[in-house]
């Protein structure tokens, strides 16, 4: 249900983006993310990633973008999110190449 659910919002949240940042699409995509993200990790950890010390900047970023989205200013908004997802999720980006890296070395994707 988590994984559905972090998809159906991404979905969303891209295609409230290409509809020219329509703050209502945008904002179910949020609440679908947040909601998928509870599903999959639960609430407790989910809590305390979110509300780590070194982790309140972006933390406060992210949700006061999802404020702003919610009250009708999609462009701010989602520039704050930005900006707020980038401060919280640096520590995956290494993880996240170094995976995608990995994929030129299984076989049939090697060919391609």
């Amino acid at each position: 249900i988590g994984v559905g659910l972090v998809g159906f919002g991404l979905f969303f949240l891209l295609f409230g983006i290409l509809l020219y940042f329509d703050s209502v699409l945008l904002a179910f995509g949020n609440l679908l993310f947040l909601s998928g993200l509870v599903f999959i990790i639960g609430f407790r950890r989910t809590f305390t990633f979110f509300f780590q010390r070194p982790k309140l900047k972006g933390t406060s970023f992210f949700f006061g973008g999802l404020v702003v989205v919610l009250m009708r200013w999609p462009v701010l908004g989602m520039l704050l999110e930005a900006y707020g997802f980038l401060a919280l999720f640096r520590s995956f980006f290494p993880v996240v190449f170094g995976f995608l890296g990995s994929l030129a070395n299984i076989p049939l994707l090697s060919q391609v």
